[in-house]
């Protein structure tokens, strides 16, 4: 191991990942196992894979909750704040000025043109990412059948996304008990050393959840429960405790709910939301950004439009991200003991199974909304289908989702080369037709 990085040395560090961090969670850890363990060799490799099964344990980013441990680990709380804050601003304050550059040209023929394009290949996009986590997630048949429960129950049972995540654990933390073979669970690693103290963790825990809903409180007092601010701080924290496995998972719970249940935005621009986080470093999440922005926007009394904008993307971001310090700073020195834990092993297998069957219901909608103008809903009993007018098919949507795809899975491009030739195609298309 080298010797312990200085704290101006660390920040230096961060700074360039946090600038550097395309590539969705993937892509970010990598980047920084090869800076942090191959480049400078700072973090124990082993100490790096146990920390990132951890976060894997966590809601929230699991490339940002990482880095957060690796600055705890490095200088304690503040370089915790350091290396989890650098990681997220670069990409905070891109979506931030992309979000406000959507809002303003929302209506220019060329900005909708060269959006028709991101929106097919997010398309793409959701659907690789499908296919490389069921890959990774989906062995032996008792993690297919928790996969298709949950896109069952999302699909057409219209179940509450964290009701479908959490009893999935329990199932999970059940059956690692006693058959934890049909859950391909190994024996984990034997505890060494005394525990830390659990009142110490309850403490910096109370703490960092006073953080978390200040913002929330402050909100109630000035404009009460009817303000937009209240919606989104309470909306964007509920789905800050229930995002487990990654981004994508979540993506269909909050596109939906935002969509559907609020009126925020549209499918459309929930798509294009998407597309500018694919664009941006740092972690796929902050497209929450652009919906607490123009949830606000476009309800901005007593504030003008851009303030009000402003406001809901500060209090999205954090309310947000302020939960990852939580868990980090409460739970980090437990992190060897949990390698102990097979009944948490078991609940991560069975969420991360069903988390493919998010995404799968994640795709469906999208598709949807991507290829057809209108799609309406029709119930029977408790089923529910999504039934998409015929007349409003979109082919030249269709015709660069392929497009997109070759780019993709043929090909092999990096997913932020395929979004910009995808807007170029879809600009050119809309000038074609």
């Amino acid at each position: 191991m080298s010797p312990k990085p200085s704290f101006r040395q660390m920040i230096s560090c961060f700074a360039r990942i946090g600038f550097t961090s395309f590539g969705g969670p993937a892509g970010q850890i990598a980047l920084m196992h090869r800076t942090l363990i191959d480049d400078l060799n700072w973090i124990d490799e082993g100490d790096f894979l146990h920390a990132l099964n951890f976060c894997h344990l966590l809601p929230g980013p699991e490339a940002q909750q990482l880095a957060t441990w690796i600055g705890w680990r490095l200088h304690g709380i503040k370089g915790g704040l350091a290396a989890g804050l650098l990681f997220v601003i670069p990409g905070a304050l891109v979506i931030l000025a992309l979000s406000t550059l959507y809002a303003v040209a929302a209506q220019l023929e060329w900005l909708a043109a060269m959006f028709l394009g991101v929106k097919a290949a997010v398309l793409a996009i959701v659907i690789q990412a499908l296919i490389r986590i069921g890959g990774r997630a989906l062995g032996g048949p008792v993690r297919k059948a928790l996969a298709v429960a949950a896109f069952v129950g999302l699909l057409f049972f219209d179940l509450p996304f964290p009701l479908v995540v959490l009893g999935t654990g329990a199932i999970g933390f059940l059956l690692a008990a006693r058959y934890p073979d049909l859950l391909a669970i190994r024996p984990g690693a034997v505890a060494i050393g005394p525990a830390p103290r659990w009142q110490a963790s309850l403490g910096v825990a109370a703490i960092w959840a006073a953080i978390w809903v200040f913002p929330l409180l402050l909100i109630l007092a000035i404009f009460g429960q009817q303000h937009v601010l209240w919606d989104i701080g309470v909306f964007f924290s509920q789905l800050a405790a229930v995002t487990f496995g990654g981004a994508y998972a979540v993506l269909a719970y909050m596109a939906q709910e935002a969509v559907q249940q609020f009126g925020w935005l549209t499918a459309p621009e929930m798509a294009d939301g998407l597309g500018l986080a694919e664009t941006t470093p740092g972690p796929l999440i902050l497209v929450t950004q652009f919906v607490g922005f123009l949830a606000a926007y476009r309800a901005p009394e007593p504030f003008t439009p851009m303030l009000a904008g402003l406001i809901g993307a500060g209090l999205t971001t954090w309310v947000t991200f302020a939960p990852c310090f939580l868990w980090i700073f409460s739970f980090a020195p437990w992190i060897d003991r949990m390698q102990a834990m097979p009944r948490l092993k078991g609940a991560l297998a069975a969420i991360t199974a069903s988390v493919v069957g998010v995404i799968a219901n994640l795709t469906v909608w999208f598709a949807l909304h991507v290829l057809f103008g209108e799609v309406g809903e029709t119930n029977f009993g408790p089923v529910r289908l999504y039934v998409p007018d015929g007349t409003t098919f979109n082919p030249q949507a269709a015709g660069l989702a392929i497009f997109a795809a070759i780019m993709l899975f043929a090909l092999n491009w990096s997913v932020l080369r395929v979004l910009g030739i995808a807007a170029l195609a879809g600009y050119g298309v809309s000038a074609i037709t």
